[in-house]
């Protein structure tokens, strides 16, 4: 099984020791290797990747909208957050997102609950948070959107039957998909501190959140994980039945 990940920057990511782990629990015979890809080359280096026998790849930040012009298919997941975050390579390439599914399962447990019907504030509209939007609005969360670019915001809340931030009532969980080192003004800062729970999707050195707050938030890590291993059972999935149609 050949996999990789593609994106600029690369070199901070987890996502080879985390997939290679992957690969010796399932005993299978693999490899997985960071490619760093800057904008504008996604597609032809996705194109490529097919030719050069790859299972699958993961994309990355800037990368996951402009692959979609690389995918010749999306699932669900993938058309509903117009982002992808995993490849399929089979006899189409096949766009697939599981930043949804990451976040949702790394805020489960900690919430040791259902997302279902809770209150969760979005911040954002990038790949990242749309991913999050489609798939926290399919499991019945309330949810809430704040982002700089008024327009943007409306757009998003009206796909994904969000509402705009509430700084009267904020709600009880917050996730940032915004990008290390960001400044807020106090109205936010004010949301965030009354926040029950923070989680950022960065992680490592690129979660820098906390140190502005100046409170206990949720790093990355455990979304990167659960996505992580979301998109190696996509890939699992999907050679399996390539290999059951090379057999009828």
């Amino acid at each position: 099984m050949k996999l990789a990940l593609i994106g600029d920057p690369v070199e901070h990511s987890r996502s080879p020791e985390i997939h290679r782990h992957f690969l010796r629990e399932a005993e299978i015979d693999g490899s997985y290797v960071a490619i760093r890809v800057p904008r504008m080359n996604a597609i032809a280096v996705v194109r490529r990747m097919r030719l050069d026998s790859y299972t699958g790849c993961n994309v990355t930040y800037p990368l996951k909208e402009e692959v979609l012009k690389a995918c010749d298919a999306l699932t669900e997941e993938g058309e509903r957050a117009q982002a992808v975050n995993t490849i399929f390579f089979g006899r189409e390439i096949l766009g697939h997102n599981t930043d949804g599914i990451g976040a949702r399962d790394a805020l489960e447990a900690v919430l040791e609950e259902p997302i279902s019907l809770k209150r969760v504030g979005i911040l954002g509209y990038g790949a990242t948070a749309r991913a999050i939007l489609a798939h926290f609005q399919e499991n019945d969360a309330y949810l809430f959107l704040w982002g700089r670019d008024r327009e943007k915001v409306e757009a998003a809340c009206k796909r994904y039957d969000a509402k705009e931030w509430p700084y009267d009532n904020p709600p009880e969980i917050v996730i940032s998909t915004l990008p290390p080192k960001v400044r807020f003004e106090p109205p936010m800062l004010d949301s965030l501190m009354r926040a029950d729970i923070v989680m950022d999707t960065n992680y490592g050195l690129r979660s820098t959140l906390h140190h502005q707050l100046e409170r206990e938030i949720i790093p990355g890590d455990a979304m990167l994980e659960a996505q992580a291993r979301a998109s190696f059972d996509f890939w699992l999935a999907h050679t399996a039945e390539a290999e059951s149609a090379l057999l009828e």
